[in-house]
C-alpha cells in the first residue's frame, strides 16, 4: 500500500529511494540523509568500479550488506542483485513515479551538463559526449529502454506484496515530493 506524503511517519532506521533513471533519487537521498543524520548510500557508486567496469555480483552484495548492516542509511538505487539485502532491512521505500516527460527532460539535461563540464561521477568515471548520446551505454537510451518497465516492475511489488511491513511512499511530482521534505 503507498502513503500519501503527508502521511509520512518515517522510521529511521532504512530508507530506499527508487525510480527511473534520472528522476532525482539520488537528490532526494542525500537530502533526506542529511535531515535524519543518516549516511546516504548511492548504489551506483558501489556498483562502477573506474572506466565503467561493474563490480563483480558477489562483492556488490557484499559491499551493500556491509554498508546497510548498520544502524541508520538512507539507500538510492534499483538494482535487483542487491533487492534483496537492501528490502529486506529497510521501513520504508520512496518511489519517484514522475511522467515520462519529466523524467526525459532531467536526463537530457543532466547528461548535458555532464558531458560539457567532465564531472566526475563515481570512481573517477565520467560521462563522454560520445558516451551520453551516441554509445550503447547511453544514458538517454537507458531512460527510453527502462522507464515503462521499471515502472510496471514497481507496481508489482507493491501489488503482490513481495516485502510485507514495508512502507512504500508513492510520489508523482516535484511537488509531492517537496510536501515530503519540506
Amino acid at each position: 500500500m503507498t502513503n500519501q506524503p503527508n502521511e509520512l511517519d518515517f522510521e529511521l532506521s532504512g530508507i530506499v529511494v527508487i525510480g527511473s533513471s534520472c528522476s532525482g533519487k539520488t537528490t532526494l537521498a542525500k537530502q533526506i540523509a542529511g535531515e535524519l543524520g543518516s549516511q546516504h548510500i548511492e548504489l551506483d557508486a558501489i556498483h562502477w568500479m573506474p572506466d565503467w567496469v561493474q563490480r563483480p555480483s558477489e562483492e556488490l552484495r557484499k559491499l551493500t550488506a556491509a554498508v546497510v548492516a548498520q544502524d541508520r542509511w538512507v539507500v538510492d538505487g534499483n538494482y535487483l542483485l542487491v533487492r534483496d539485502i537492501v528490502w529486506e532491512r529497510a521501513t520504508t521505500v520512496i518511489w519517484l513515479d514522475y511522467s515520462f516527460p519529466v523524467v526525459f527532460y532531467r536526463a537530457l539535461r543532466r547528461t548535458l551538463s555532464r558531458s560539457l563540464t567532465g564531472q566526475e561521477l563515481f570512481s573517477g568515471n565520467r560521462e563522454s559526449r560520445a558516451q551520453a548520446f551516441f554509445g550503447k551505454e547511453s544514458v538517454l537510451q537507458w531512460v527510453i529502454t527502462t522507464f515503462h518497465r521499471r515502472r510496471r516492475e514497481f507496481q508489482q511489488i507493491i501489488r503482490d506484496d513481495e516485502f510485507p511491513g514495508l512502507k512504500f511512499v508513492r510520489l508523482h511530482s516535484q511537488r509531492e515530493t517537496g510536501w515530503l521534505i519540506g
